[in-house]
């Protein structure tokens, strides 16, 4: 069965496609071999080296050998990559960039986008997301949680909403609790802790 275009870009053919592209165009300065691609965004190894190929042939990333693995890069030097960085950063790239940014900040213990972000990469139809709600479970600090936000706005051209709540009062939340259940009962996508809500909903 075929996959429906994603909602976050009509433009691509799927989701996978999207998560592919975004992930090494908004890390440019590093290289990647599939299989971490692969595990980054979730997808399996044949279908990154197939979107990989198809980027290679366009011109869009270089790829070289380090024994028998591929290692894969976004070719900055093309006129395409800054307009093209930059439409993955607003479609595809809340993931990458917030994973990335909150791996640094400690007392973490799970974090998740919620929202229209989320329901727009759950295939959900809708407007284009105005905003980026993400919750993180924890002790971590809020100074350095504002930071991050920040920074993730800057990025993502869109106001990033950051909300803390310890693992304590979440535990507590009584499931109907209406916060608690409205997140809960709306997709979610996974920055930490998949066993608190799995990849998705």
């Amino acid at each position: 069965m075929k996959e429906a275009s994603p909602v976050l870009l009509p433009l691509l053919r799927s989701r996978a496609q999207g998560d592919v592209c975004a992930w090494i165009m908004l890390h440019p300065d590093q290289s990647f071999s599939l299989r971490e691609i692969a595990d980054a965004v979730g997808v399996s190894s044949p279908t990154v080296m197939r979107e990989v190929d198809r980027l290679q042939d366009a011109g869009l990333v270089t790829v070289s050998r380090a024994g028998n693995q591929r290692l894969v890069r976004a070719d900055t030097s093309t006129i395409v990559y800054r307009p093209l960085a930059e439409l993955m950063a607003v479609t595809f790239g809340p993931l990458p960039l917030l994973r990335d940014a909150l791996a640094e900040v400690p007392g973490i213990e799970r974090a998740f986008i919620y929202g229209s972000w989320a329901a727009r990469y759950a295939q959900q139809p809708g407007a284009v997301p105005g905003d980026i709600d993400v919750l993180v479970v924890g002790d971590a600090d809020r100074h350095q949680l504002d930071e991050v936000a920040e920074e993730a706005q800057r990025a993502l051209h869109r106001e990033v909403n950051v909300r803390r709540v310890t693992a304590s009062a979440w535990d507590a939340m009584a499931a109907d609790d209406p916060f608690k259940a409205t997140v809960m009962s709306r997709p979610i996508v996974d920055l930490f802790g998949s066993d608190l809500v799995g990849s998705e909903q």
